[in-house]
C-alpha cells in the first residue's frame, strides 16, 4: 500500500465520520462532510493525473 492509497482511506473513514446522521455531529450540518468530500476528490483526481 502507497501513501495515497492509505491518505484516502482515512479520508473516506473521516467523511463517514462527519456524516450528519450520528448523533454527535448532527448539530454540525453537512460543512464538515462538504469539506472532506472536496478533499477527496482532490485527491482522486491528482492520483488519477499521477500526481500523487
Amino acid at each position: 500500500m502507497g501513501l495515497s492509497t492509505i491518505l484516502i482511506i482515512i479520508l473516506i473513514l473521516l467523511l463517514i465520520g462527519a456524516l450528519p446522521t450520528w448523533g454527535y455531529s448532527r448539530a454540525w450540518g453537512y460543512g464538515p462532510t462538504g469539506i472532506l468530500g472536496v478533499i477527496l476528490v482532490i485527491i482522486i483526481i491528482l492520483m488519477l493525473m499521477r500526481v500523487i
